[in-house]
């Protein structure tokens, strides 16, 4: 009877074959890793011991946690917190502080995702960084403020890692097609099929080279051109996470680009927002907003434009509804701009909180009963209608409050035209409230 035989193992991803094995190999974040920078002069004076790495995938978070464990001498122990429960921690960190006590050698626990965990998770990692029994790095791609307690943070040294440049991508390409772990010189790469890979990399290092890989095993060449790479990755993979950092900081850029009235941008922030798979009636719920908040009474078809949109996402749906959002947009970045109103009411709102809540005049009060009526509710109002222009000399104001102005025009846009006209009627009221004064002394 023959020996079974069994296939060898396929190769390893290109990604994890070309990891870098040294500081020196790593390849973007000089401002961390670069000669003299904090992250490498801690790392190469073996002082790590608790650390958080903040930053998108793809920007060597993990690559550096195995450099740090290869030179401290630890076992580096990685586990995802998306995957792996506190028991399964507990115990790592459990077996290190018995190594740590008995041999004086400490394990490096590398958990990806850290910002998975709740509070109370993340509390059972505290006694244990205190101790120093284990080296710990926490990674993850979510604002550290929001996601990790007040407690960690202050117990680990935060570390921000950026994108990765043009260059850096283009340097990781040319040394994945030359390694012999890499794809050995087989291959070679149209200038324009390089700018076309940047562009679809994004800054992450590991979706550069699983691009690279999946396109040099279709090809039929040795050769690779742009619509080499555009056919190994088909679509786009747009870097956004709805309820993560990318949600607020791509809908915060939109609503800046519609204030700084700069409908370039602002469109380009659209599409990103689209294109990420967002919800349409998040995107017109904000520019309900931004018709009232940056552009107002400046151009009160701004709300109606916005508003419009909000009902063609109900009416139509995706993809129907891209282009009322961009017609909304365009049109509230195109606008006169006032925060007159945002403002105006913010002033009302800080009165309200911060003054005696005064009461309503007896003149402004509903009288419905007789009752009413005979407590002076409704004395002394005057019926605007009945008076030229439809203006009085009565104040509407709680005394303690009278000539507060809240709501102050610009002179942008239509806001002008209010402007004038509530000078001219103030002027107006001045005048008769000088002539009610008269009255009255005689």
């Amino acid at each position: 009877m023959e020996p079974l035989k069994f296939a060898p193992p396929p190769p390893a991803p290109l990604a994890e074959r070309m990891r870098p094995q040294t500081l020196d190999d790593v390849v973007g974040q000089e401002s961390l890793l670069g000669p003299g920078a904090p992250l490498r002069t801690l790392i190469e004076r073996d002082m790590v011991q608790a650390v958080l790495f903040w930053g998108p995938p793809g920007t060597g978070k993990t690559t550096i946690g195995r450099i740090i464990a290869e030179r401290s001498g630890a076992a580096f122990v990685h586990l995802s917190a998306a995957l792996t429960g506190v028991k399964d921690v507990r115990k790592v960190l459990d077996e290190s502080q018995q190594r740590f006590r008995s041999e004086g050698r400490r394990d490096l626990l590398f958990l990806d995702e850290i910002h998975r965990f709740n509070r109370a998770q993340q509390d059972v990692l505290l006694t244990y960084l205190e101790e120093g029994s284990i080296l710990f790095i926490g990674a993850t791609t979510e604002n550290p403020s929001f996601a990790l307690t007040s407690a960690l943070l202050s117990r680990s040294q935060l570390f921000c890692f950026e994108l990765l440049g043009d260059e850096a991508i283009a340097k990781l390409v040319r040394r994945a097609l030359a390694a012999e772990d890499g794809l050995g010189g087989r291959i070679r790469l149209q200038d324009s099929a390089l700018q076309t890979l940047i562009a679809f990399a994004d800054g992450d290092a590991r979706r550069v080279l699983t691009i690279l890989e999946l396109a040099a095993s279709t090809a039929t060449g040795d050769v690779i051109d742009s619509a080499g790479i555009e056919r190994a990755v088909q679509r786009k993979g747009l870097r956004y996470d709805r309820s993560g950092d990318q949600h607020y900081d791509l809908i915060s850029a939109l609503h800046k680009s519609v204030r700084n009235s700069d409908p370039d941008a602002a469109l380009y922030w659209l599409a990103r927002i689209l294109e990420g798979g967002e919800d349409p009636r998040f995107v017109a719920r904000r520019l309900i907003r931004m018709a009232s908040e940056d552009v107002g009474l400046a151009d009160p078809q701004g709300l109606s434009q916005a508003v419009a949109a909000w009902h063609a996402v109900e009416w139509l749906g995706v993809p129907e509804c891209d282009l009322a959002l961009a017609q909304a947009v365009v049109y509230l970045a195109c606008a006169p701009k006032s925060n007159a109103l945002y403002a105006g009411l913010g002033r009302a709102k800080r009165d309200v909180r911060e003054r005696t809540a005064e009461p309503v005049p007896l003149h402004l009060r509903n009288a419905p009963t007789r009752l009413a009526k005979d407590l002076g509710h409704g004395a002394g109002y005057l019926y605007a209608h009945d008076f030229d222009e439809a203006l009085t000399p009565m104040t509407c104001l709680p005394p303690a409050l009278e000539g507060t102005s809240y709501y102050r025009p610009t002179s942008q846009g239509d806001e002008a035209k209010i402007a004038a006209r509530l000078r001219r009627w103030r002027q107006i009221v001045a005048k008769q409230r000088a002539e009610q004064s008269e009255r009255l002394a005689e």
